[in-house]
Parts: structure tokens; sequence; C-alpha cells
């Protein structure tokens, strides 16, 4: 159950008969929530078209193997079988990638990952597509996978680009600097798949000119274009991307290689192709949470200041590089976390093996340093005698001080403040020892354990994330906002996966220029980029385009009138649908000034430039940063070793509330990932093999798991350059929740717990 205490003010919900939530800082619902709710909403698995083929891919049952040979006779003499495809049937570029081309559309010689795309079938049924590619005869060589990360640098070469993707070594300070106090650690953190609600799923209709469109669930639609054109042979304008509803994604969830084998199967048969992956492919065939070792040295004086930090990240990419590079800049910079740090000396490496492919998933690199750095406090503090909470607080990171990258904090960093207030909020009440008292043990209902035997732990984490991309990446959005009729449309191919941003769209034009009736256009490769759906870019960048393209509009609909009365469109205000000037003199309504016009600009937002990290790990390589202070209650069944999450009390700098009731559902959503990334969601390769690939093997928390979430503050301290001053929301608590989660089990327990997701044997006191 998630539940809210002292916060900001919010909207409550306005009273029958009452004027609807109107504009930025109000609880606007989404335009989509009755029709997702009804079941009405257009996903791409409910697509259709006439003559439509079901396609079917036959993926590798090895880690590692030779291809000897593919045979695809007896496939295509199947009745009702129209096409088959493999490697030689890709007429482009045969590699691609998210920022290396170094994945094949369909692997050729060499089989790099269980689950790896080998052919694609067209069919008339879908049992006969799948029946078809299991007809597909491949004789493998099976080879010895490489699994362990560790073992990847002496290993023979697993891709011609080699098994190491980036190593970055951070040298900050004084290396000769010791402390008083030393504590070390070894960490490991699992393999977090985003287990989307609804599996991936796609339709591709050819085009007359030789094209074909793709109507998928798509979070970035340009690249994805761009990729596709490259390996169709074709120029991206014969390719267009139609963003279809995406289900429940928590990143950039979609995979190119369900893309491009139903753009190929519709180029190939002339007909519309459509692919509807099971849940097993799914979790085959798309990236997970980079799995990470991590090795720690802290030093500190007398009082618990930090003096050094020295850390080694060893990062699992799987079979190729997807987004690694972007990862490891993550885990390096934030290796030491929201804490003043003057000296560190990090090295971070992100390598190749024969697990499945790692990339991008909810505070990618941040989550995994998090979990080790805040182990470290806690055992500094043990050390110390000193409260955990108190130790963090002589540490904390204020605006102003420097990242071990050498960056300078700019933007608003009330790290102290959040700890306070989670620290300071009243603690849930004790369960009774007694039968009759209805309460939960660890384990659910009924547990099987012994009341006696359960501990209760309060542990704290802190944690820090990225906003927008990093390293100099070009992070620029396109919004064209129109008026007609009294109605304005916004045009942005800024994907909605969730975050809000169609409601926000439409909050901003609202509120910019006074007109209620706001519709947000559907997304299409058409439409000028916006870049990919994470990290809460959309927000910053895609809602500061649709600001000023509001804004140009607004002076258009003003100037006339401001002429008119002799003054400038500054000493006119648009309040309530009216528009009065400052003096009372004109005073008229939106809909008049409207009046037989049709008005319409297009505006971009970039926000200031990045650097790469140089060869010391140093850089102004982030925009700007959120933190999140996470306490967390838990029960611990220390004979048994189950954990049950009592409460998880949360304090956040968002920068500025725009809308409260979505800012609570992304707060909460965040923490309840970080739950299952802290205790059961953990996807089992032994050997490079995906172990039980569906939601029984693969543990999610339900709404059962869900702990009471208190929202007890968020710090509304605007940042000056980001557009209406807000942060991202989702991912701060995603990657401090673990953390706070395993910092509580230790306090229960007084064990380590150095490994995530917590097992059971880590959970038992000795």
């Amino acid at each position: 159950m998630s539940t809210e205490a002292t916060t900001t003010a919010t909207t409550p919900a306005a009273p029958e008969g009452a004027e609807p939530p109107h504009g930025v800082g109000s609880s606007l619902p989404s335009a989509e929530a009755r029709v997702k709710a009804e079941g009405t909403f257009p996903y791409a698995s409910d697509l259709w078209a006439e003559g439509l083929l079901w396609a079917a891919v036959l993926r590798s049952p090895h880690a590692h193997a030779r291809i000897v040979s593919i045979d695809t006779s007896h496939a295509l003499e199947m009745p009702g079988v129209h096409a088959v495809v493999t490697h030689e049937d890709v007429p482009g570029e045969a590699l691609h990638g998210r920022r290396t081309a170094d994945r094949p559309v369909f692997a050729s010689d060499v089989v790099r990952h269980h689950g790896e795309a080998i052919a694609a079938v067209a069919a008339d049924h879908p049992d006969t597509a799948r029946m078809a590619a299991a007809a597909v005869i491949v004789e493998y060589e099976v080879l010895e996978p490489v699994t362990d990360p560790e073992k990847a640098f002496e290993a023979e070469p697993l891709h011609p680009d080699g098994n190491l993707i980036r190593h970055i070594p951070l040298r900050h300070g004084d290396p000769e600097a010791a402390g008083e106090l030393v504590v070390e650690g070894l960490y490991r953190i699992g393999r977090q798949d985003p287990a989307p609600i609804g599996a991936e799923a796609g339709l591709a209709v050819p085009r007359p000119d030789g094209g074909v469109e793709l109507y998928i669930a798509s979070t970035d639609p340009h690249a994805d274009r761009d990729r596709a054109a490259a390996c169709f042979g074709i120029a991206p304008d014969h390719v267009k991307v139609v963003v279809t509803g995406v289900p429940g994604a928590t990143a950039d969830r979609e995979d190119a290689s369900f893309q491009l084998p139903l753009g190929l199967l519709a180029l190939r048969t002339g007909c519309p192709v459509k692919l509807t992956a099971t849940r097993e492919e799914s979790f085959l065939g798309h990236a997970h949470r980079h799995p990470t070792l991590l090795r720690y040295r802290h030093h500190a004086d007398a009082e618990g200041r930090l003096v050094k930090v020295e850390a080694q990240i060893l990062l699992d990419a799987g079979a190729y590089a997807d987004t690694s590079s972007e990862a490891l800049a993550a885990a390096v910079s934030f290796a030491c976390g929201p804490y003043i740090v003057p000296n560190a000396f990090i090295e971070g490496w992100a390598v190749r093996t024969n697990n499945p492919p790692s990339g991008h998933v909810r505070g990618e690199g941040a989550l995994q340093v998090c979990a080790a750095y805040e182990a470290q406090m806690d055992k500094i503090a043990k050390k110390l005698g000193v409260d955990p909470a108190e130790l963090r607080l002589r540490n904390a990171m204020a605006t102003g001080d420097i990242l071990p990258t050498g960056q300078t904090v700019t933007c608003p960093a009330p790290v102290a403040e959040l700890l306070a207030a989670v620290r300071d909020f009243p603690l849930p009440d004790l369960p009774k020892d007694t039968p009759e008292d209805e309460w939960l043990l660890p384990g659910g209902p009924e547990g099987a354990g012994d009341p006696a035997a359960v501990r209760r732990g309060v542990g704290y984490g802190l944690g820090m994330v990225q906003l927008l991309g990093a390293e100099g990446t070009d992070e620029v959005s396109t919004a064209t906002v129109k008026v007609h009729g009294g109605t304005a449309t916004v045009i942005c191919a800024a994907v909605e996966t969730g975050q809000g941003f169609t409601t926000l769209a439409r909050q901003i034009v609202q509120e910019t220029l006074g007109i209620d009736d706001v519709r947000v256009a559907p997304v299409d490769t058409d439409q000028p980029p916006a870049g990919p759906s994470c990290r809460g870019r959309h927000t910053w960048v895609s809602g500061g385009a649709v600001e000023r393209a509001a804004k140009m509009v607004r002076t258009q609909l003003l100037q006339p009138l401001a002429h008119k009365f002799g003054m400038s469109t500054e000493l006119l205000q648009i309040t309530d649908g009216k528009i009065t000037s400052y003096d009372g003199v004109l005073s008229t309504t939106v809909t008049e000034a409207l009046e037989g016009k049709e008005l319409w600009a297009t505006a971009q937002c970039r926000p200031h430039p990045t650097e790469p990290l140089d060869e010391a790990g140093q850089g102004d390589a982030f925009v700007g940063m959120a933190f999140c202070a996470i306490r967390a209650v838990v029960d611990v069944d220390i004979e048994i070793g189950s954990v049950r999450v009592v409460e998880l009390a949360v304090a956040q700098d968002v920068g500025r509330i725009l809308n409260p009731a979505q800012l609570r559902s992304r707060i909460e959503a965040g923490v309840t990932q970080g739950v299952g990334a802290a205790l059961t969601e953990n996807l089992r390769t032994p050997r490079g093999i995906v172990r039980h690939p569906d939601l029984t093997g693969y543990a999610l928390p339900t709404a059962l798991d869900t702990p009471d979430i208190r929202i007890v503050k968020l710090v509304e301290e605007r940042d000056v350059v980001a557009p209406f001053g807000a942060k991202a929301a989702s991912a701060a608590p995603v990657v401090t929740s673990p953390a706070a989660i395993a910092s509580a089990v230790r306090a229960a327990t007084g064990r380590p717990v150095n490994r995530l997701p917590i097992r059971p044997q880590a959970a038992v006191a000795t």
C-alpha cells in the first residue's frame, strides 16, 4: 500500500461542478487514462491490416556457438509460409546498435548470446510462423561461453571489436591521502529485467514507393528509423516509424531485434507483417540492467569524514555494447555518491561476455554504485559507533561542492535537508508479538516464520542521478504549437512512456495561452526529432520546446491588441482565459481574440553543452543532477532469512512540482521498482542460458509486496537552467531504495549484505 505523509501542497480534487484542474502545478489527469483503464487504448499488439502475415523469430539455444550451416528449405516448403530471411537477406548494413553498430540483425558466423536472432519467418498464421521458425535447421559447433566478466580480460576476443568496451580511470586529488579508518567491501549487483507489462509487438506495412512503415512502441522513433533504413538499404525518408502505445516502459525497452526482422519480411513479401513476442522471447530479446562487480575502499578520519575513496567497477555488458559506455560513465562519476570526497581514484570497465545484452534501465550505473557506497557508509558508522544518518550528514554534498570528475555542482543539491527529513519522520509502530494480532510475518500472511525470530531494522540510502544525456550528447527537441478555432494542438515527437509528457504539454499550453482544449498529436517520424524518452529528457527538453513555441504563439496573439492600445505585449497577461492589461483598459477573452485566426510557431530547446570525460575521468559531463533520500524500515526473520519491507520514507528534490498527482505516482513507481531490485528480481543465466524466462520464474514485486511509501518531503528549489526549474522524478528513487533496504537488513541482522537482490542466506543472523 502506498500512502503520502507531509509534503508540499497538492491540488485537491475539484468538487462536482467546479472548474477542472488547469495549467502547470495542477493535478491534470492524463487524457489517455480512461481508455487505458477501459482496455480500449490501441497498443501495437492490437493493430491489424488487410492481408496480414505473422512473423516469428528463430533464436539461438546456445550462449556461444559457431554456425556451421543454416537450412531454410523445410520451413519454406510448409503450407502458409511466405518468406524466410537470414543474414544473407539483409540488403543494407548487417550491424546495428544504439551507440555502436556492433550487433548483427541476424547471427551469421557466430552466436554470442542465448536468444540471439538467427532467422525470421512470415506466414499466414502465428502458429504456422512459429512452427516454420522451428523447422529452420541450424548446425552449431558449440563453444565454451565466457560468462564471468573478470575472465573477459584474458579470454579470446568474443567480437571483432574485442572484449573491452570502455575503460575509465578517474583520478581526483592526492593518491597518497589516507584516513585513520579504512573499510573495504566487495559487492555484486544482479541482472534486473525491465519486465514491461506488455511484451514487444509491432506491425510493418510496405509502401508503394519501396519503403516501409513500422508501427512499434518506440521510445526513440527517429533513431529507430535511421537504424532500420541503414539495415534495409533504403533512404531514411522511405522508412516511417509510427509510435503506438508504449505499455509499461521503464526506459528504452524496445529492441531492434524485433523491429528489423519485421521490416525485412514486409519488404520481402510485399504484405503487412505483425509480430507479437511471447514473454520468453521478450526476456531473451531485449536488454537488461548491467550485472556489476564492485570493490571499494573508503578512508575516513576519526570523525567519520571521508578522506579518500578507491573503487574498481566492472560492468557486464553482455554480448554487445548497447549503452554500456554511458552506464559506465555514470557509475564511475557517481561512485562516491552525494558526499564530499576530496580524493577519489576509481577504475571502471565495461566488457563483453556471452551473457544476454545489457542496456538502458532506469538509473543505469548509478543504482549499482549507490548500493556499494552506502554499504561502505554503514561500515564506517558501525566502526565508529556513530548513528548512520549522522555519519551521512557529516559528509553530505551541497550546491557548490566538487564531484570527483572535477565538475562543480551548480544545481540545487539539498542532500542534508532530504536526509534530515526522512530521519526525523516518525517511525512506524512495532508489531505485537501476540498471535491474535493481525500483522504480516516476513514471507507473507501466515508465513512460516516465528514472530519471536523477527527483528526490525532501520536503514538509509542517499542517491543521485544525472539529468539528460552526458559527455557531449546533443540534447535537443523541437515542438510546434498550433491554435485554430479555440483548440490548440501540440506536435512533438516526444514519446509518452508513462512519464507524463503529454499531460505536461497540455498544462504548458493551457497556462501560456489560456486555452482549455489542448490536444497532443500522435508521434511519428514525419515530425522533427525529439530524442529518446529517458533520464527526464522530455520534461526538460521537450517541455522547454513546447513552452517556447507556446510563448511565440502568445506573442502573435497579443501583438495586434498591444499595438491597438499602444502598449507592449509584456503589459498584457492571460489569466483564466481572459486577456487583460496592467491598467485594466483592455479586457477581452482569448476566444474573442482568436476569432478567425490560425496561429502557429515552432521552437527548439537545447540545454547547455557538456563534454566527454578525459583520460583522467575529469570533465563537465552532466547537465544536471537530482538527489533522493530514503529511510527503510524492514522486518527480517533471522532464522529463515525472509524480508518484509514495512515502510519507505522518501524525500526528494524535484525542482518544481508540475503535476502533484503525477509526481507522487512517479516516485512511488520508482520506489517499487527499486524494491524488486533489492529483494526479488534477478534474471539467472547459468553458463549464459536464461533460466525461467517468464513471470513465474522471474519474481516481480506485486501490490502485496509494495510497502507503505511515505513521501515526507519534496524540496522545490528550482534549477535555474531547466525549463520550469523541474527535475526528473522516477530514476532517483529507483537508485536509492535498494541501498536503503539493504542498509535496513544490515541493521536488523548484523550481516554485511553485499549482494543485490538480497538472498535469504544473507539475511540469516549468525
